[in-house]
């Protein structure tokens, strides 16, 4: 293989080069480095180097797998590696290696990647955009002013600018959806309970947060679900069983489906036009696949469920700076946090056990709610974002009132959080791009537990609207 086509390969055709012994590992490899060293400076999406033992990994037997060879990159939030530290961007999580790898990069490792490096959060992955004062901002390759969504940020600039064919990610209120659309990538939120969060945790923000990547193929996608699903004993939650292979099932066509498309937000307001637009040209391209597609929207009341679920961010934040200031030794303080997590994590220490369980039981509400809904429609199309890719320095991080500093995030992320809040499984796809040049992801929500049908869905639209050729290109 000539090198210089290492980025219109997916992650499964790379593995397939490797397999045929046309490429070796170590060869992509080095491709992946010499890229992130030649493009990093400008996105800086990686903000630690694990060069060396990931070197001595592609020299080695790797395992079997779907990625067998792949170059990789990690989150700095929550993808625990031997060796490594994680920090999620705050300056007071100290930079202790991890000693072992967690439940996730070991099956991320046994599918045949070779991880060797951590992307870019914003601090404690709180935020839809990734510029926090200890890493400092990653920036668009499709435009270096704007933002490359959050929290996982690094590892979209570096799917995007074409450093790795696919990177982890995580979500807990967007965060796999939100980059994904900021850089024109595929995005899946998995259901709740899909995969563990072992041997570190059982449940990540009362199960709002879930693991997977942002990739630039559908079946990347697919073929990294595959990888991380699965219980495992202790775990709290455990999805809906899943297939034999994601990969392999979701290569079926989806039968005719019922679809409903929405163009305004939750509470009526309206979107961005170029956001609406995005919507309607997906609408139209599902009904012209043969779908039933109508305009309608579920009924949640997101007046209710915003204070709800900010109840359990902030408690579920000042538990984990508390737990770490107990294993550290450290006092929490002002100077040693971001003004906006300063906000929540004092507000967060003021949510009584009463205000807890009615959010709980609020999140429990509304996901009856959307089965209902889907009782009727098989999947439900939203924009991902309000708005396109903001620029660089649009939010305060520095407001340390939450009211404030979030007011205008909620606005620009006014669906992602809720099926965060219900265990849904959604992808954002990316289906446009606006006449600045920007992506516009547009999101499909399905039923919980009903990946496989995402999948399908979101293969038959790569088929009809392929985005391969879309990836950003930048000058070193």
């Amino acid at each position: 293989m000539a090198i210089r086509d290492y980025a219109q390969y997916d992650g499964v055709g790379l593995a397939e080069l490797v397999a045929k012994k046309k490429v070796k590992a170590i060869e992509l490899l080095d491709e992946a480095i010499a890229r992130a060293e030649a493009l990093n400076p400008k996105l800086n999406a990686i903000i630690y180097k694990d060069y060396d033992r990931a070197r001595e990994a592609a020299k080695a037997k790797l395992p079997k797998g779907v990625f067998t060879g792949v170059p990789f990159l990690l989150k700095d939030i929550l993808a625990m590696a031997q060796g490594v530290p994680t920090r999620q961007a705050s300056r007071f999580m100290p930079p202790v290696p991890w000693p072992h790898d967690s439940t996730l990069v070991r099956r991320f490792k046994q599918a045949g990647l070779v991880p060797f490096g951590k992307t870019n959060v914003p601090e404690f992955g709180l935020v839809p955009t990734t510029e926090s004062k200890l890493y400092g901002a990653a920036h668009n390759p499709w435009n270096l002013a704007h933002s490359t969504g959050g929290s996982s940020g690094g590892s979209g600039a570096a799917v995007a600018a074409g450093i790795v064919p696919l990177a982890h990610a995580n979500d807990g209120g967007g965060s796999i959806r939100i980059p994904a659309s900021c850089c024109g990538l595929v995005g899946l939120k998995p259901t709740r309970g899909r995969s563990s969060n072992g041997p570190e945790f059982g449940e990540v923000i009362d199960g709002l947060g879930v693991d997977l990547v942002v990739s630039r193929s559908v079946r990347d996608t697919a073929a990294a679900l595959d990888a991380i699903s699965g219980y495992e004993p202790g775990d709290p939650y455990s999805a809906t069983p899943a297939p034999d292979s994601y990969l392999a099932a979701m290569k079926r066509k989806p039968k005719k489906l019922r679809i409903s498309f929405s163009t305004k937000k939750l509470d009526g307001g309206a979107l961005h036009a170029d956001c609406a637009a995005a919507v309607k040209r997906a609408a139209k391209l599902c009904a012209d696949l043969g779908h039933e597609v109508e305009e309608t929207a579920p009924t949640l009341d997101q007046a209710m469920l915003i204070p709800m679920f900010m109840a359990l961010w902030g408690a579920n934040l000042a538990a984990g700076i508390d737990t770490v200031a107990m294993l550290t030794g450290q006092t929490p303080s002002p100077d040693l946090f971001e003004g906006l997590t300063w906000g929540l994590y004092e507000e967060g220490k003021k949510v009584s056990a009463t205000q807890y369980l009615m959010a709980k039981q609020g999140m429990n509400a509304a996901s009856r709610e959307m089965a209902r809904f889907h009782e009727t429609y098989d999947f439900w199309i939203s924009a991902t974002l309000g708005e396109p890719p903001v620029k660089l320095g649009t939010f305060d991080m520095d407001e340390r009132d939450p009211q404030k500093s979030f007011a205008p995030i909620i606005d620009y992320v006014p669906f992602t959080a809720m099926q965060n809040v219900t265990g849904q499984p959604a992808i954002n796809l990316p289906l446009h791009w606006n006449k600045q040049g920007l992506p516009v992801g547009v999101q499909f929500v399905g039923r919980f537990g009903d990946e496989l049908g995402l999948l399908r869905l979101a293969g038959q639209l790569e088929s009809a609207a392929p985005w391969k050729d879309q990836y950003a290109k930048i000058k070193v």
